[in-house]
């Protein structure tokens, strides 16, 4: 794996509780237990709309690291993001123009992941090797809740070594990763069959699974 450098850190919107949705309010607890590792630099499993994911702090260069060691994916392909809304994006994309953000409200909330021009501040380990960055405003009730808890968008690539089936449940991400995960916040994934489709917003080319 190789040496990452460190970019000046962007300060997080602190998380509020109020905007986590009233019938998740039962699991806070867990689900801010599963924030505080995110925090601390931990790697972490969740469901989202097809698949569980691995995610982790996408500022913190150790913890990215340490999730591309365990999936043995190159640095150089990017990573996705997933939200709980756009603000929680800004950090990360360019300043876009009001047909490009009428088009990503038409399926955001949603199993849709958009690439985006990255800031130019955006760290390699997020972007790979591109310009662009992929990101999705998630629709998953409890992955959008976490990234709520956190206060901050997560990396979200699909829970299994490559080359292997993505985890569709909790016991599988443990077979997968025995002892290599911080904390796992289990639940159903959502019904979609296949991982979000990635498309470029310049292009609108279909282009997945090449982020997967």
């Amino acid at each position: 794996m190789p040496v990452l450098s460190y970019p000046k850190m962007r300060h997080y919107k602190k998380p509020s509780v109020s905007n986590i949705p009233s019938h998740l309010v039962s699991i806070h607890w867990k689900l801010k237990q599963v924030a505080n590792v995110v925090h601390q630099g931990g790697v972490i499993a969740y469901p989202t709309e097809a698949v569980y994911g691995l995610g982790c702090d996408p500022l913190n260069a150790l913890a990215v690291s340490r999730l591309l060691a365990l999936k043995h994916r190159s640095i150089h392909k990017g990573l996705i993001l997933i939200a709980s809304r756009l603000e929680q994006l800004h950090p990360f994309i360019a300043p876009l123009d009001a047909n490009s953000l009428s088009l990503l409200h038409e399926t955001w909330p949603g199993p849709f992941t958009w690439l985006l021009p990255a800031r130019e501040n955006t760290p390699r380990w997020l972007r790979g090797t591109h310009s662009s960055i992929a990101v999705r405003v998630t629709a998953h009730p409890l992955a959008s809740a976490l990234c709520e808890s956190t206060g901050h968008a997560l990396v979200s690539t699909s829970a299994n070594p490559s080359g292997l089936p993505p985890a569709r449940r909790a016991l599988k991400v443990r077979q997968y990763f025995p002892e290599q995960i911080d904390a796992i916040l289990t639940g159903a994934v959502g019904t979609a069959s296949n991982p979000s489709p990635i498309r470029d917003l310049a292009t609108k080319k279909l282009i997945r699974p090449t982020r997967s």
